[in-house]
């Protein structure tokens, strides 16, 4: 075999490697793509299609999250293959891989299950103000592993599934219904039927305060300086923060009007003459 033989099969085999293996890269770059727009396009799908409006909106967050990691997973085993390498092989690596990952994971995979937890049991769902792991905001989106809160300045709080399943939640959305708890205090000399009078009054011409259940009104302390009077008026859970406001500022102006003092701190000092 001379030199131009062993050329010329050198070529013809690089020529039909190439071309091989050419056409394998050229469908899995044409796969890759293709699968990546599909997988976006699913994905939106699932978070704006009117044919889901039935779903929770939590359910409808964590199944697009949830959708995009299976997806883009299968979309890399499909890849794979078509380069060539055994799906047995594959899958075996993968496994090995799995082991790994998941004990360097564990933190992720805990809120993993913390979000399949807030899924079964609806502690929360998006649209809900909740405090919970020391943070407070409305819900925007629950995903495979985190929750999204909204703070009322707009600030965007990202917080572990895992770290919300186990502490505790308050949900003030929950209910339909509120209590706004108040305290006003009045000066010893007021009158205490004529501040009760008052007070109720300001409540009652409060478009969003309930009538029923009916507004409380009494003195809860003799202070220091002056009487203490607990307030406590129903309404709906949206409306929470507006009845609390125009409540305090409407018993002030009430108050001033009536000739009602409010107390300031006082020290009686005692001079004794030897």
């Amino acid at each position: 075999m001379n030199w131009n033989e062993i050329w010329t099969n050198l070529l013809k085999f690089a020529t039909e490697f190439l071309t091989s293996w050419g056409i394998k890269l050229l469908v899995a770059i044409l796969v890759l793509v293709i699968g990546i727009k599909l997988v976006k396009v699913f994905v939106k799908f699932i978070k704006t299609s009117k044919k889901l409006d039935k779903l929770d909106e939590s359910l409808r967050s964590f199944l697009s999250s949830f959708s995009s990691i299976l997806l883009y997973f299968v979309l890399i085993i499909t890849v794979a293959m078509i380069l060539g390498v055994p799906a047995t092989s594959f899958i075996t690596i993968l496994a090995s891989c799995g082991v790994a990952i998941g004990l360097a994971l564990q933190g992720s995979l805990s809120n993993f299950a913390g979000g399949i937890m807030i899924l079964l049991f609806k502690p929360f769902k998006v649209g809900d103000y909740i405090e919970a792991s020391g943070e407070s905001g409305t819900v925007v989106e629950i995903s495979v592993v985190y929750t999204v809160l909204l703070t009322p300045d707009n600030k965007r709080i990202t917080v572990p599934n895992g770290s919300l399943t186990n502490s505790v939640i308050k949900n003030y959305s929950s209910e339909e219904l509120r209590r706004v708890d108040m305290t006003f205090s009045t000066g010893y000399e007021c009158d205490i039927e004529k501040t009760k009078k008052i007070i109720a009054e300001v409540i009652n011409n409060h478009p969003k305060a309930l009538k029923d259940p009916e507004p409380f009104i009494r003195v809860s302390e003799h202070a220091d300086s002056a009487l203490t009077y607990v307030v406590r008026v129903w309404c709906k859970s949206e409306n929470y923060w507006d009845v609390n406001f125009d409540i305090i500022e409407g018993v002030k102006e009430a108050f001033d009007k009536n000739d009602i003092t409010i107390p300031y701190p006082q020290v009686d000092v005692h001079v004794s003459k030897d």
